[in-house]
C-alpha cells in the first residue's frame, strides 16, 4: 500500500525519470492530429511564459526543545523532516553526549506558491506555512521579499500571502479544471529551494479524486513528477492558465511514482476570493447527515436508479428542518446542480453562498419535492452547544421479539442506564444480533435502536415485527431501518427479507 505525503516531502528520483522521457520523445513522433500536437513541443512555451510567477515560500520557526520531546506538528508540517532528524540524533536533549543545556532553535523550510496579482498576492498551501514565524517570498530572479498572511483555509490546505514588491511583478491567472480531459497534457512548476523554478510534465491521470485528506477532496490526479518542495507550486494546461495547486502524492518511500494530487482551480478561486475579500472562508451549511444511497436502499425507496444523498439526520437548530427536510429524504438536487453520489452535496452546499435561499429536490416516498432552505454558515453550526437533555422517559416493561435475526426489546429507563442511551433517541433497542446473519454484517450491535422502518415511526418491538411480516406478505425484497446509535448519531440500513 501507497503513502500519503504532503509534496513538501517528495525526494524526486532523476534516473527513474529520464528513462520515461526519452520513451516518450521516441514515441511521439509516432502520434497524428492537432491535439497531440501541442504536447512536448507546447511544454517549453508554457514555462517560458509564467516560470517568472512561480516564487520560493522560506518559512522560519523558532522552537522551544527544552523539554527534549518531539514537538507536536500538524499533519504535513514542512518542519516534521527538521524534527524527525533532530530527534533522532538527540542533539541538545536532555543526555545527551555533548552536555550542552538545550536552547530554542530556530529552523527553516521551504515550499512553493504563484504569484496571482501584480499588486504581490501570492497562493500557497496551508501547511507550507503553518505555525511558521516569519515567511518570505523568493522570486525566480532571487528577490526575497517578506509576506504577510492574508489568511488561510485548513479545510482545502490553501492559504494567501501579500507581499509589497519593489518592482512589477508577474502574474498567472486561473484556468477552468472543469474542462480538463483525462489524458490532456499538464505542466507542474515549482521553486522548492530557491534556486529557480522546476518544470516536470505529464497527463490528467483521473479528476474527482478523493483521498481522504479534507472533508471536501475533488482532486486532480496527474503522473507530472511532484517533486520536494513544490507543495503549494502550480500546475498549469497548455495555454498557460493555472488548472490546481500540486498539494501531494501518494508513494511507499516519499519519491514520486506518477500519482500526484492537485487542488482544483475550481476549488481554489472560491476559496481564495473569500480569503481576499474576509480573510477567511464562510461555507454554507445545511445542517443535515447523510449517507450513502446504495443499490438496497434505491430498491427499498423506490429510487431508480440509485443517486442522491440520503438524509440520515437533521439538526434542530440548521436551516433544513424549518424548510420541511426529513430524514429519509433522498436529494437529488441543490441549487439546480444534480447531486450524482453522497459526497457531491457537502461540495455544493459549502461552495453556496450563506444565506442564499435554495431549491432543494427531494425525493420522499418515491416521489419528488421541492423545498426552499436557506442557508446558514457552517462555522456556526460547528459551533453550536449540545442539545439539552430531556427528561427520562416513563417507566415501560420490556417487551422481547425476534425479528430480522435481532432481539428487540421496549425501551425503558433500566435498559437506557444498562445500554447509555440518550433521551433523545426513541424507537426499539437492539438488545443482540444473530452472527452471521445480514444485521451482523451490516454491523448492528446490541445498543443501537431502530426509530423507523420504512420510513415511518416505531415505538414497540411487537409494531416493528408487525411490520416486517406486512412488508414479506407485500413481496418486498428489502427493508429500510433508520438506527440510531446510543449517543444519538443516526444511520439507514437496508436488510434483506428474503
Amino acid at each position: 500500500m501507497g503513502a500519503l505525503f504532503s509534496a513538501t516531502f517528495v525526494r524526486s528520483r532523476v534516473r527513474s525519470i529520464l528513462p520515461m522521457v526519452a520513451v516518450a520523445a521516441i514515441a511521439w513522433p509516432l502520434l497524428t492530429g492537432p491535439a497531440q500536437a501541442r504536447g512536448p513541443e507546447a511544454i517549453a512555451d508554457v514555462a517560458e511564459q509564467v516560470i517568472d510567477a512561480v516564487v520560493n515560500i522560506s518559512t522560519k520557526q523558532t522552537v522551544d526543545i527544552s523539554k527534549g520531546e518531539m514537538p507536536q506538528l500538524p499533519p504535513g508540517s514542512p518542519f516534521e523532516e527538521f524534527f524527525d532528524e533532530f530527534f533522532k540524533n538527540k542533539r541538545g536533549a536532555p543526555g545527551a553526549p555533548n552536555g550542552n543545556a538545550p536552547t530554542p532553535r530556530r529552523v527553516n523550510s521551504l515550499g512553493s506558491g504563484f504569484i496571482i496579482d501584480p499588486s504581490g498576492y501570492v497562493v500557497t498551501n496551508n501547511h507550507v506555512i503553518a505555525d511558521a514565524d516569519e515567511v518570505n517570498v523568493i522570486l525566480n530572479d532571487g528577490t526575497t521579499l517578506k509576506a504577510q498572511l492574508v489568511g488561510t483555509d485548513k479545510k482545502s490546505d490553501l492559504a494567501l500571502l501579500k507581499v509589497t514588491p519593489t518592482k512589477p511583478l508577474k502574474a498567472v491567472k486561473f484556468g477552468d479544471s472543469d474542462k480538463l480531459r483525462l489524458g490532456e497534457w499538464v505542466v507542474a512548476i515549482g521553486n522548492p529551494f530557491s534556486l529557480g523554478g522546476t518544470v516536470t510534465a505529464g497527463i490528467v491521470s483521473a479528476r474527482n479524486r478523493d483521498i481522504q485528506s479534507g472533508p471536501y477532496d475533488n482532486y486532480i490526479q496527474t503522473d507530472a513528477a511532484i517533486n520536494r518542495g513544490n507543495s503549494g507550486g502550480p500546475l498549469f494546461n497548455l495555454d498557460g492558465d493555472v488548472i490546481g495547486v500540486n498539494t501531494a502524492i501518494i508513494s511507499p518511500s516519499g519519491g514520486s511514482i506518477g500519482i500526484g494530487f492537485a487542488v482544483p482551480s475550481k476549488t481554489v478561486v472560491g476559496v481564495i476570493d473569500q480569503l481576499r475579500k474576509y480573510k477567511e472562508v464562510r461555507r454554507g451549511w445545511l445542517g443535515v447527515r447523510i449517507q450513502q444511497v446504495t443499490d438496497e436502499i434505491a430498491d427499498s425507496l423506490n429510487i431508480k436508479p440509485a443517486r442522491g444523498a440520503l438524509i440520515a439526520g437533521i439538526d434542530d437548530k440548521g436551516p433544513a428542518k424549518p424548510a420541511g427536510i426529513e430524514p429519509g429524504d433522498v436529494v437529488v438536487k441543490f441549487d439546480g446542480k444534480d447531486i450524482k453520489e453522497m459526497r457531491d452535496l457537502p461540495k455544493i452546499v459549502a461552495e453556496t453562498a450563506v444565506g442564499k435561499d435554495v431549491a432543494v429536490v427531494v425525493i420522499r416516498k418515491g416521489k419528488e419535492e421541492t423545498k426552499t432552505v436557506k442557508l446558514g454558515r457552517l462555522d456556526d453550526g460547528e459551533k453550536q452547544a449540545a442539545l439539552t437533555p430531556k427528561k427520562d422517559t416513563p417507566e415501560e416493561k420490556p417487551v422481547i421479539k425476534k425479528a430480522l435475526g435481532l432481539d428487540l426489546a421496549n425501551l425503558s429507563v433500566d435498559l437506557r442506564k444498562k445500554y447509555k442511551i440518550k433521551d433523545k433517541v426513541k424507537g426499539v433497542l437492539i438488545t443482540s444480533v444473530e452472527p452471521d446473519s445480514p444485521a451482523a454484517e451490516k454491523r448492528l450491535a446490541a445498543g443501537m435502536v431502530i426509530a423507523e422502518v420504512q420510513q415511518q415511526p416505531v415505538s414497540n418491538a411487537a409494531d416493528l415485527q408487525q411490520r416486517i411480516e406486512q412488508l414479506k406478505k407485500d413481496g418486498k425484497k428489502a427493508v429500510v431501518l433508520l438506527v440510531v446509535s446510543p449517543e444519538g448519531d443516526p444511520s439507514f440500513v437496508a436488510l434483506s427479507l428474503q
